[in-house]
């Protein structure tokens, strides 16, 4: 024993004891600076966060009044963003771009309202690019300088310039660290969206389409309608706040939340306090002690808030954990608690509105009561099935304190004991979970909630995913439908869709919901093995490998082996998002897909006829 002691003790040396290059810290560790990695399929991937860094600082410069225009491109994953700024001082744009915890915005005059506050975004853009260059134009005067991967490659002397001030930056991120990833252009687009919408009067051109707003967050919510709300959007603002308002039909509450013109996308201080005030302010204003649920049932609203120097929970900034507004003190919720006497006087100058916010009160309450006594019932049934629940093998991330891989939770939704049973056995237990359908979910079009609670599978499915009351802490990153590439597994797909779109449709529009896409073919000779998606990749793989190889057809996930299913669910994962556009309107979606026959889905289906060979 003492001498495994000794051992152990000489092992730990001095030499152990390393101190990382900043760069290399980041390229180590880089969830800790963007999140999850990712390939470009979610809208909350790395390379994603890498454009918005560098969009932050343009935006703070546009917040202190310098610049009103930001143009950003993006060829062959080559980004380019240039905006019309102060532009970096030049004598320290080393710094700036290369030296942790260095930038201006320590000092709260320069920049009172800024989103990045710790001087880490830019430099983990450059750690993480595989080429980055910045150029600073300042005073008829211009600075250049070139990395690779965190490295300086190239510096040059300042050079005159007729360009106006600004900044230029320009990077790929890196192959070695972002394995075949792609751009996906509406993720983009909707992000540069909010920033136009957050900054009355910025304007933004991507990729030769213009993004600008008049209206804000009214045009915010009207952009992300997909329903029709039940009277016109109540709009409020100030310097500090702005809100805008209405209910729809859904059964969820949607928020939008900013702050800084940051997308808060996990709520904070600024969401919570806000809730809070609104179902106050209705209380008071209608003198009754309604139940919060049924005052926030069907409420679509975006709020944004500007705070001296914030803190987010992460470097990812996507929760507030600020109490005060500035450094006088003032706390978030007495400000929002405040300004919502905005919303009495509204509502008393506005008494047809009034009244229809009463009713669909009065409606939600009337809903609630009716399934009370089921979903009592349902929520214990879900306790106990979750002692000994066969239908989740649920991932061990959630018993563990390993924030960095968080981003990387998972649920596959599976039919079959065969297709599960390949999954289980090959998932990565510490994300990935599973849940096991048996056979065909119900059809829950035009069904009221209630059978949420009253069907067992989607209770135990609303249970695990932990949605009921919203998707701020959903607890899988991504929620992944698993079926069979054939009739059967469509349909299934269809229906989880349906239900997903009728509940809680903030799981496609929060970017959780996923089909996963399995191989159809096997091509292979006695030195290689493909896997192909399509024909075309089928061909491809015949024309390589020559010689008369052995072609497989898979016609269910359950023919393939779990040692084959390792490959389809590990890092080279293929993930088909289930998105709502802005055109979408979900009633209409529902009606159309799981309707009755209409003679629109009659001909849809008449026109886009495909024999089932070609489908399995």
């Amino acid at each position: 024993m003492e001498e495994e002691l000794v051992k152990t003790v000489e092992d730990y040396g001095d030499d152990k004891i390393q101190t990382l290059a900043w760069q290399e810290h980041i390229r180590r560790r880089p969830g800790m600076y963007i999140g999850k990695l990712g390939d470009g399929k979610s809208k909350d991937d790395g390379i994603y966060i890498l454009i918005k860094e560098v969009v932050d600082n343009s935006i703070d410069e546009f917040a202190m009044g310098n610049g009103k225009c930001i143009d950003i491109s993006i060829n062959n994953n080559a980004v380019s963003i240039r905006d019309y700024g102060r532009g970096i001082p030049q004598r320290k744009l080393i710094d700036a771009v290369s030296k942790m915890n260095t930038g201006a915005k320590y000092d709260s005059e320069v920049f009172k309202r800024s989103v990045g506050l710790n001087g880490v975004g830019i430099k983990a853009v450059n750690a993480l690019s595989s080429y980055f260059k910045v150029v600073s134009f300042r005073e008829g005067q211009k600075k250049i300088v070139e990395f690779s991967r965190g490295v300086l490659t190239s510096e040059n002397e300042l050079e005159k310039t007729n360009e106006p001030n600004g900044t230029l930056v320009e990077f790929i991120p890196d192959e070695e660290i972002f394995e075949k990833y792609s751009f996906n252009v509406d993720y983009i687009d909707a992000m540069l969206r909010y920033y136009v919408y957050l900054n009355a009067g910025l304007i933004i051109n991507f990729n030769g389409n213009k993004f600008h707003s008049k209206n804000g967050l009214l045009d915010l919510l009207n952009e992300n309608l997909n329903q029709e709300s039940l009277y016109p959007i109540i709009h409020l603002k100030d310097s500090d706040f702005e809100i805008a308002i209405t209910h729809g039909s859904q059964y969820n509450e949607e928020y939008y939340s900013f702050v800084n013109g940051q997308n808060t996308t996990q709520g904070g201080t600024h969401l919570t306090s806000f809730k809070e005030a609104f179902v106050k302010t209705i209380k008071d204003f209608y003198k009754k002690d309604f139940d919060p649920a049924d005052v926030r049932q069907s409420v679509i609203a975006a709020i944004s808030i500007k705070i001296e120097e914030p803190i987010f929970e992460s470097q990812t900034k996507t929760k507030l954990g600020s109490k005060y507004m500035e450094k006088d003190g003032r706390s978030v919720r007495n400000f929002i608690f405040d300004f919502m006497n905005k919303i009495d006087d509204f509502l008393h100058k506005n008494t047809q509105i009034a009244d229809i916010i009463l009713r669909k009160i009065l409606d939600s309450e009337k809903d609630r009561k009716a399934i009370s006594g089921i979903q009592k019932l349902a929520k214990e049934r879900a306790k106990k099935v979750s002692l000994h629940n066969k239908k989740l093998r649920d991932c061990k991330i959630h018993f563990n304190t390993n924030a960095e891989r968080r981003y990387e939770t998972t649920l596959f939704i599976t039919e079959g004991d065969s297709a599960s049973g390949s999954i289980t056995k090959t998932r990565d237990v510490i994300t990935q979970a599973v849940f096991s359908l048996r056979g065909k979910p119900l059809n829950s079009y035009g069904l009221t909630k209630k059978v949420v609670y009253e069907n067992e599978e989607f209770n135990l499915l609303q249970s695990a995913l932990d949605i009921e009351n919203g998707v701020e802490n959903i607890r899988y990153k991504n929620v992944v439908i698993a079926t069979d590439a054939d009739v059967d597994g469509m349909h299934i797909r269809l229906l989880m869709i349906t239900f997903f779109l009728q509940y809680f449709p903030e799981v496609l529009k929060n970017g959780h919901l996923f089909v996963l896409q399995t191989p159809l073919f096997r091509v292979r000779n006695k030195v290689e093995t493909i896997y192909c998606y399509d024909e075309n990749e089928k061909e491809n793989a015949i024309k390589k490998l020559k010689n008369n190889p052995e072609i497989t057809r898979f016609k269910g996930l359950g023919e393939i082996s779990p040692d084959e299913f390792k490959a389809f669910i590990g890092k080279n994962i293929r993930l088909e998002p289930i998105t709502l556009s802005k055109a979408d309107t979900i009633s209409k979606l529902l009606e159309f897909y799981m309707g009755k026959n209409t003679p629109e889905r009659q001909n849809f289906i008449v026109n886009n006829l495909r024999i089932e060979k070609d489908i399995i």
